[in-house]
């Protein structure tokens, strides 16, 4: 089973950046998709971006290309999020997923380990 931990989440301001991390645990994930999905109150979660396990495909969001950039460190057996030029809207909390798939996949049912999420908050 692989466990992960979202790191570095935080307030800030709007147009100000983070860096998120998604620490895995358990076991390898360097043949893993990686993903990050977030969730705002009194919304659904919606997915953000992911990542092949080669790191050769990504997809992206709409409301977040340009801005946001998804990455991995396969030998650290983690996944980061960038994300710069932060708006209000990008207020959530951000959950990382990772599933034995081929893509960048969307979807959220298709991963089957989950994070337990970051804050982040984005003051206007």
């Amino acid at each position: 089973q692989v466990q992960l931990v979202e790191s570095g989440g935080g307030l800030v301001q709007a147009g100000d950046s983070l860096r998120l991390s998604c620490a895995a645990s358990g076991r390898s994930i360097s043949r893993y998709a990686m993903g990050w999905f977030r969730q705002a109150p009194g919304k659904e979660r919606e997915f953000v971006t992911a990542i092949s396990w080669t790191g050769g495909s990504t997809s992206y969001a709409d409301s977040v290309k340009g801005r946001f950039t998804i990455s991995r460190d396969n030998a650290k057996n983690t996944g980061y999020l960038q994300m710069n030029s932060l708006k209000p809207e990008d207020t959530a909390v951000y959950y990382c997923a990772a599933g034995y798939l081929m893509g960048a996949t969307m979807t959220p049912r298709e991963y089957v380990n989950w994070g337990q999420g970051t804050q982040v908050t984005v003051s206007s």
